[in-house]
């Protein structure tokens, strides 16, 4: 399941991670068997997201909607099947 993402101001900064934090991240994603992939998306492609309603039309510029709007469209078609 796709987790939602905490929503920061402007004035909220966070420190660039290390080379050993990114790593340790890459592996413990690895041990729990996910994977990262970044991808490319036409807007075609995100007006089906927003035609499923898995995205609000103003937030079709936002990435961390869109990413959530994937997460849960993968699930939905990949996931088991009930």
């Amino acid at each position: 399941m796709v987790k939602a993402r905490t929503i920061m101001n402007s004035s909220d900064r966070i420190e660039p991670l290390n080379a050993a934090e990114r790593m340790r991240l890459h592996r413990k994603r690895h041990r729990n068997g996910l994977l990262c992939v970044r991808l490319l998306l036409h807007e075609t492609e995100i007006d089906g997201l927003v035609r499923r309603r898995l995205l609000k039309p103003e937030r079709r510029r936002d990435q961390s909607a869109v990413e959530t709007a994937i997460g849960v469209f993968i699930c939905r078609q990949l996931g088991p099947q009930e």
